[in-house]
């Protein structure tokens, strides 16, 4: 893991540009705690960070390799889980390796199959590689986006960088946002592509994208396909076993000390209990760590998004795998702390309002790299398995938009109530969602024979997995890397993407429930309470004590009156909220606080021009 950096300018010799090159690298200094290195050579310049996973000693970077024709040199973030493989195959053609990293089987694989490198890797990855033999930088980024990646065209080249930030960092990125940004910024949609930052890019999942001196060209090396899926039940079954199995074994290799993350569902239970018992086998105890609320076991109030607390789940599976647990206990006041919201928005870039449950990963992942380097997640088995509420609500089903939005407005209202109603009416952001949804289902394909019912959940499985899980795996990174932790994804290994999209929903859901094919595949690792639990979200403080502080936060704010984020939110509305007699209890009314504090934040943070006509 690490932070990555860059810029390639065609019309100049970066080489006198060090000092900017440093400041792009250093922005990235979350990322990569443990090394830093930059390299320059003609019209290029890379930085790199290092967060120091596998060989230690030997992983630095930026890498290069000297051929006859000019050098090539890497920067590269992520791991490659077959780097052993991959390894084994580039010392058969000839190659000699210096280091025992993943990261010089990359940058040799560069060498023997260029840019198709990218299909033969397993793994999380987004690496740029300047080829001097063609003066040609090329940039590639994982199948699923587990790992960020953005890019800014210049008048003669591009800069580039894990964050915005690093981009930014270059006088010559504009500071920028428009209409169209903000759109993206107020919408759940993930545009692909789309960085919300005027003129920035995102490298897409899954693609690979060159510049040289005639321009910049993509190439998209995976995408998720429609396959037919001949196996059946008890087939299918045992192949999602096998291929956990598998990802977990390969995911559980570090030279750092690792754990996993708990939250008592069956994702992360089933991912623990499963690394536990690849560790027993090697004589070890896997770690485990949880997210608890001060007095929320204790005081929890069921609702229709969260029945059960976790805590209680959490220890039936810590006993039954034997993990060496601890619960990370959080209270109202370090959740409210605003030092610890400035910390969230520089760390996402972006104001994006999910207020405590971003403090809280942020919090818990800070607390865990006291212990751990890298931990594994059960993230994005929902997106796989079919998980969520809405996949079993007929009205998300049938809706004609994304299906999260249908259940969100249920649960949380609008968004936007503390926005400036001239602005929401401007930016037309029903019309925004309407077109980004025919476009997100416009290429998913439909087999022969497909019936209405599975073409539909097909659908929407093919959102959730190219669209609402980049969200939440660029939530998980950001809070994550912000404290130097590498979390790993095991669900998001491409075999078992490609494999369970294909399954039927009949197969997904064969006994009427959620995630029934990771259910059963997993049922002989995992205490009955966790196999019969239902789909709990996230948590989310319930201590009102958060909502009078957000309350107060808001009133200091209004005594700001010619803060520019009363550009954008409506001063009145604002008011009510952080006057109501009562502590705000609803999630609407809270996040829409929540919202109003995070933006203000980000404009003091990041002075953006924002540009809305």
């Amino acid at each position: 893991m690490c932070g990555i950096t860059g810029w390639v300018s065609y019309d100049r010799d970066l080489g006198t540009e060090s000092a900017t090159l440093d400041a792009m690298t250093e922005t990235m200094a979350c990322r990569g705690p443990d090394d830093r290195g930059t390299w320059t050579g003609g019209p290029a310049a890379l930085g790199h960070r290092r967060l120091a996973i596998i060989d230690l000693p030997g992983g630095r970077q930026p890498m290069t390799a000297a051929t006859p024709d000019g050098t090539v040199a890497l920067v590269y973030s992520g791991e490659t889980y077959n780097f052993t493989e991959l390894r084994r195959d580039l010392t058969a053609a000839g190659h000699r390796f210096t280091t025992d990293s993943d990261t010089e089987v990359v940058l040799r694989g560069y060498l023997q199959w260029g840019d198709s490198v990218a299909e033969r890797l397993n793994g999380m990855y987004a690496f740029a590689v300047w080829d001097g033999r063609h003066d040609r930088l090329v940039m590639v980024r994982d199948r699923m986006g587990i790992k960020p990646f953005y890019y800014y065209p210049t008048p003669d080249g591009v800069l580039f960088g894990s964050e915005p930030k690093a981009v930014l960092a270059n006088p010559l990125a504009r500071r920028r946002v428009t209409a169209d940004g903000l759109r993206e910024l107020f919408t759940f949609v993930m545009t692909p592509g789309h960085a919300v930052w005027d003129g920035m890019r995102e490298v897409e999942p899954g693609t690979v994208v060159t510049v040289d001196r005639s321009g910049i060209r993509t190439r998209v090396y995976w995408r998720l396909e429609t396959r037919p899926h001949p196996d059946d039940r008890d087939t299918t079954v045992a192949t999602v076993r096998g291929l956990l199995e598998d990802i977990v074994r390969r995911q559980l290799v570090a030279d750092v000390p690792r754990c996993t993350l708990l939250s008592g569902g069956l994702d992360s239970s089933a991912m623990t209990a499963l690394a536990a018992r690849e560790l027993a086998r090697r004589g070890e105890r896997v770690r485990s760590f949880a997210v608890d609320f001060a007095g929320q076991s204790e005081n929890f109030v069921a609702d229709e998004l969260r029945a059960t607390p976790d805590t209680p789940y959490v220890h039936d599976v810590a006993r039954s795998a034997d993990t060496e647990h601890q619960d990370i206990v959080l209270d109202a006041h370090a959740l409210a702390d605003p030092e610890i919201r400035a910390k969230v928005v520089r760390a996402r870039d972006l104001p994006m309002g999910f207020g405590d449950m971003d403090a809280s990963l942020y919090l818990l992942f800070r607390s865990i790299r006291d212990h751990s380097t890298v931990a594994l997640s059960g993230e994005s088995a929902d997106e796989v398995f079919g998980g969520y509420q809405q996949f079993f609500d007929e009205e998300a089903r049938r809706a004609d938009t994304f299906p999260w939005l249908v259940r969100h407005a249920r649960h949380f209202g609008d968004d936007t109530d503390v926005m400036r109603p001239d602005l929401t009416r401007a930016l037309n952001l029903p019309a925004y969602v309407a077109d980004a949804h025919r476009s997100a289902v416009a290429g998913v394909e439909r087999l022969e024979g497909e019936s209405d019912l599975e073409f539909r959940m097909r659908r929407m499985s093919h959102l959730h997995l190219t669209r609402f899980v980049r969200a939440l795996l660029d939530r998980k990174d950001r809070m994550s890397m912000a404290v130097g932790l590498e979390v790993r994804v095991p669900f998001c290994d491409h075999r078992l993407v490609e494999y369970v999209y294909n399954a039927p929903w009949e197969l997904k859901s064969f006994d009427g429930r959620e995630k029934s094919l990771l259910r059963e595949a997993t049922a002989d690792v995992l205490p009955r309470s966790v196999y019969d639990r239902v789909k709990s979200p996230y948590p989310s403080t319930q201590d009102p004590k958060y909502a009078l502080a957000l309350q107060d936060h808001a009133k200091e704010l209004l005594a700001r009156p010619g803060h520019p984020v009363f550009d954008l939110v409506d001063r009145e509305r604002l008011s009510r909220a952080a006057h109501h007699d009562a502590p705000v209890s609803t999630q609407a009314a809270r996040r829409g606080l929540e919202k109003a504090l995070d933006l203000a934040l980000w404009l003091d943070l990041y002075q953006p021009e924002l540009v809305l006509g």
